[in-house]
């Protein structure tokens, strides 16, 4: 009944073998092929699939229809199952790795060849998401050196929640893979609110991956399908009723040659669903009883499960399936049956009348009940939906609880508290709910809104809780629990407030409580207000936190407490006392993982912010190499890579740092994580020379940081600092001056180390507004001159952190005014800056501030009239910059040379400048060859073409790339391939040294 050759599909399918070759080379890609029903989505991949070479290991699976909520990671575990079939289970748990335990969680038969997993997991136990996805991704990439894989997901628009989510994980995740994913949707079924345009979305914005749309066929394409189909050139008679009633879709075409040829048009079925049921209708009784019962079970149905719920005797199943299968509505795959088309299905399912359509539902649960007893399968969610589909609530009840421990157990929580809001949906209609569900309503509904948090539906999950405390009692034991719980879903939303509701729960907790509640309570709110800066508080608490956790010998507890009370000390000077309180915290983890990934964050952050940057490093990559040995190297490790970000910038290590906040952004962190990734990404940029762009990329991400700033002190100063630079390096004093009076809004003094930085802006900014107060405004400028005796004020409070001798000096650098200078010229002493030059140059200081002094100094020099000690100076800090890779700090020395006719070598005399790369190995850096700068420099420009030099004059006016594509005439994207040739040509790092270099700026 198909057509014996694809028609129209050729550029598609020449697509998919394009984009397999690039991923044999180990660029792995994903395709997306939408399209209506009966487009010819699955006729293009079954062709592809018959196409690939024998060396490509072949993985699919196929969404299944269970109505709004689908099992979890169903298409996922059949193409497993098939990679398990290939090589076997002991070499799928080994090649897991730290993911064996969540791979066997989600495939419980592996379990069953491995002496080291448990063969079941627990009640309510299970591995984590991010376990999970990281497990399936180091499996593909594992067996994907072996040979080349094609990981096929079909029906996307049945998709379950849980299998949505990895994909998306593995999208980014798979970056050293040769993975080819293709992926299948129908286009009109993904409506409005369907989670999967979300996901179309962000797919569309990934280079990796591209979205292929099938047309309907043009009226020649129908002719050549016509004729293929009948034997015979059709006549046009023919081809204008096939073409009209088709709408040129493939399937339709078939349908309606299938039907006679389609030689007269009287016969024709009048309507679409007609002509869908058009080849049931003439089925005997017995096929067509049983292509109803196929209907109820999905587009596919196993031979062995469609004996258990057909009523006929197993002769009168084959008769009817071989009729079925003669007359082209049913497929045979493998043990499978298959509708050949889900429209066909979809119409005989719509046909059926009510009480058959329960009948057949009852007799899938009663055989999904059966199958389930052998344990190897967890089938709790197809039963659950065919015991709804039967209308008997009290089975299906049951059924739905067991379906949300299976998720659970799957870390599949999107699913589980899918499943978890269907069985409060059914606790008043069924008799004896808390006994066939083994608790408690309001238990349930706290499970619940724990898989809503855990999948990322936060803010639901916050609205169940509150709705758990209208119903529960306040003498309810539960009841400080659910307090607990809603604070911590109030700070993982970002929204204020979670301190007053943990302080209402230890009041309700009283003494008589739960000691493991008040244990988590305390510490949950020690970390609180250490976040909020309220430290002496967060000790306070810490403390008590500790003394319970040892009473009831907890050690991950004992350690977090430890670790909260170390690091409060610290912040308010007690430095030492809180590096040996850090040590402690490691001492008691006793080896817990959660609590020593808790260690690394907080102690790499606070040695980089007293200033010993290689310790920082060290000890966020320490954490790093555990997180992989966890298997949340790509989840939890990620905060741990944003970490090291900061002290790697301070060492001068630019690429490695990069790298590090470009991989953790790919692999969509949560919400606080990517702020402090785009943080460190946006203050980077504007340091390496491009303010614009740093202005740019701050736009897009601004409002996603002021949710995290309202409620994390440290997340507000540091984000604070950076949009406040980004404002004054684009000439915008006023938006600084909003940025830096943050500082003066914290009631205590938070935080030295993100605070110091922080007045050091605020003194650039004070500066700024002194030097140009015409452009501020009478009352505005006065506001920001005046502010300084509260900024000095603030600074003062500071003396006992380690790093401030450094930033004390740049302060009073920025705002010290020469003796021969004019009234007001802040930053003008030479002495100010000779002396932040020297702090500059202590262990303690970030690399990029050495150059940064150096740069004030000669200008101050310039100022006081001694151009020779200008111009020495000058030079050493642009040798820094070049060597340390501080574009900014690079670009401005060259403008204040070149405005006060000065020379400089760029070449630093060797012609040649090294800068640290990736790998942290010298390689030739920004200055370029061995030449002479300037004769290089010459030599590169003479390369560049006309349009090249057009797209290099507009580049010195600041303008973006989409701004240059405007003014020439062409695309945003094409005036970004000239700008990489300009920069390649040149030797250039960054925009701005380009036009420098071909003399565009002057």
């Amino acid at each position: 009944m198909s057509a014996p050759a694809m028609i129209g599909r050729d550029a598609d399918l020449a697509r998919l073998t394009e984009r397999l070759d690039e991923v044999r080379a180990g660029a792995p890609f994903t395709v997306i092929v939408g399209g209506e029903a009966g487009i010819g989505k699955t006729r293009l991949i079954r062709e592809f699939q018959r196409g690939l070479p024998s060396d490509v290991r072949l993985l699919a699976g196929q969404c299944v229809d269970l109505g709004s909520v689908a099992a979890p990671y169903a298409p996922v575990k059949a193409a497993l199952r098939t990679l398990v079939a290939d090589v076997g289970a002991e070499r799928v748990l080994e090649a897991a790795g730290p993911g064996r335990s969540a791979l066997a969680a989600l495939l419980p038969e592996l379990a069953a060849s491995d002496h080291d997993t448990p063969t079941a997991a627990p009640a309510g136990v299970g591995a984590a998401t991010g376990q999970l996805h990281e497990g399936i991704a180091v499996l593909l990439e594992t067996f994907s050196r072996e040979r080349p894989i094609v990981f096929v997901i079909e029906d996307l628009h049945w998709v379950d929640a849980a299998t949505l989510a990895l994909l998306r994980f593995l999208m980014r995740a798979l970056g050293s893979s040769r993975v080819l994913t293709v992926l299948t949707y129908r286009s009109e079924d993904v409506t409005r609110g369907h989670p999967l345009r979300a996901f179309l979305s962000e797919a569309e914005r990934d280079r990796w991956v591209e979205r292929r749309d099938l047309s309907r066929l043009s009226r020649a394409q129908v002719r050549k399908l016509t004729k293929l189909l009948t034997g015979e050139p059709p006549t046009d008679q023919v081809i204008e009723t096939v073409f009209r009633r088709s709408d040129g879709v493939p399937f339709f075409v078939e349908e309606l040659v299938g039907l006679d040829g389609c030689r007269d048009e009287s016969d024709l079925p009048d309507t679409l669903r007609e002509l869908l049921l058009a080849r049931y209708e003439r089925l005997s009784e017995g096929a067509q009883e049983l292509l109803r019962v196929v209907s109820v079970g999905g587009v596919r149905i196993s031979h062995g499960l469609l004996e258990a719920v057909f009523a006929g005797t197993p002769d009168e199943l084959d008769l009817a399936a071989r009729e079925s299968v003669l007359a082209g509505v049913l497929n045979i795959d493998g043990d499978d049956y298959a509708f050949r088309h889900a429209l066909v299905r979809e119409a005989i399912l719509a046909d059926l009348l009510p009480g058959e359509r329960a009948r057949f539902h009852a007799r899938y649960a009663e055989a999904y009940e059966a199958a389930a007893e052998s344990g190897t399968r967890r089938l709790a969610a197809e039963i659950s939906y065919h015991w709804l589909g039967a209308h008997d609530a009290s089975r299906a009840f049951p059924a739905t609880i067991q379906a949300m421990r299976e998720a659970r157990a799957a870390a599949a929580y999107a699913t589980a508290a899918q499943l978890g809001e269907r069985a409060l949906g059914l606790w008043d209609v069924v008799p004896d709910p808390a006994g066939a569900a083994g608790m408690g309503k309001l238990e349930l509904m706290g499970r619940t809104a724990s898989h809503l948090r855990n999948a990322g539906e936060g803010e639901r999950g916050l609205a169940l809780v509150k709705a758990a405390l209208a119903e529960c009692p306040r003498d309810d034991p539960q009841y400080p629990r659910f307090l607990r719980d809603k604070a911590m879903y109030l700070a993982n939303v970002g929204r204020p407030g979670s301190i007053p509701v943990l302080e209402e729960a230890l009041e309700v907790l009283g003494d008589d409580g739960s000691s493991e509640l008040r244990m988590t309570t305390l510490t949950g709110l020690a970390g609180r207000l250490m976040i909020e800066g309220r430290l002496d508080e967060s000790v306070e608490r810490a403390q008590a936190a500790l003394a319970v956790a040892l009473e009831i010998d907890s050690p991950r507890y004992a350690s977090i407490a430890t670790n909260i009370e170390a690091v409060s000390r610290a912040s308010r000077g007690e430095v030492e006392h809180g590096l040996a309180g850090l040590e402690r915290a490691r001492e008691l983890s006793e080896g817990d993982g959660a609590a020593m990934l808790r260690y690394w964050v907080n102690a790499s952050d606070l040695y980089y912010l007293v200033g010993d940057h290689r310790e920082a490093v060290r000890l966020a990559e320490e954490g790093l190499e555990q997180s992989r040995a966890q298997g949340v190297e790509r989840s939890s490790g990620v905060i741990l890579a944003s970490n090291a970000v900061d002290p790697l910038f301070a060492l001068g290590e630019w690429d490695r740092a990069a790298a590090l906040i470009e991989r953790a952004l790919a692999l969509d962190p949560p919400a606080p994580f990517a702020v402090y990734l785009q943080r460190a990404r946006i203050w980077a940029i504007l340091w390496l020379g491009e303010p614009a762009r740093a202005a740019e990329a701050l736009r897009g991400v601004r409002s996603a940081m002021a949710d995290i700033m309202e409620v994390e002190t440290q997340t507000r100063l540091g984000v604070s600092r950076v949009t406040a630079e980004v404002a004054l390096a684009n000439g915008d004093i006023g938006e600084a001056w909003r940025d830096v009076r943050r500082a003066l809004d914290e009631s205590t003094v938070p935080l030295p180390g993100y605070t110091l930085p922080l007045l050091w802006v605020a003194a650039r900014v004070i500066a700024a507004a002194r030097a140009t107060p015409n452009e501020l405004g009478d009352e505005l400028a006065a506001e920001i001159s005046g502010a300084e005796p509260a900024f000095r004020a603030l600074i003062g409070r500071m003396t006992m952190w380690p790093t401030f001798p450094l930033w004390s000096s740049f302060f009073e650098a920025e705002l010290a005014e020469g003796p021969d200078s004019a009234a007001g010229a802040a930053g003008s002493d030479v002495a100010a800056w000779r002396a932040a030059a020297k702090a500059a140059a202590a262990p303690v200081a970030p690399g990029y501030l050495a150059a940064y002094a150096l740069l004030r100094q000669g200008e101050a020099e310039l100022g006081a009239g001694d151009r020779a000690a200008a111009r020495v100076t000058l030079q050493s800090a642009l040798d820094l910059a070049l060597t340390g890779g501080v574009g900014a700090v690079r670009d401005r020395v060259m403008q204040v040379a070149t405005a006060a006719g000065l020379t400089l070598d760029s070449a630093m005399g060797a012609g040649v400048s090294r800068s640290r790369s990736a790998s942290g190995t010298d390689t030739p850096g920004i200055a370029g060859g061995a030449a002479s700068g300037a004769e290089a420099d010459a030599a590169a420009t003479a390369e560049l073409t006309a349009r090249e030099r057009q797209v290099l004059e507009l580049i010195a006016e600041g303008l973006s790339n989409r701004q240059i594509g405007e003014r020439l005439f062409i695309s945003g994207k094409t005036a970004s391939v000239h700008v990489s040739a300009i920069l390649r040509k040149l030797g250039a790092a960054t925009r701005t040294e380009a036009a420098y270099r071909a003399g565009a700026l002057r």
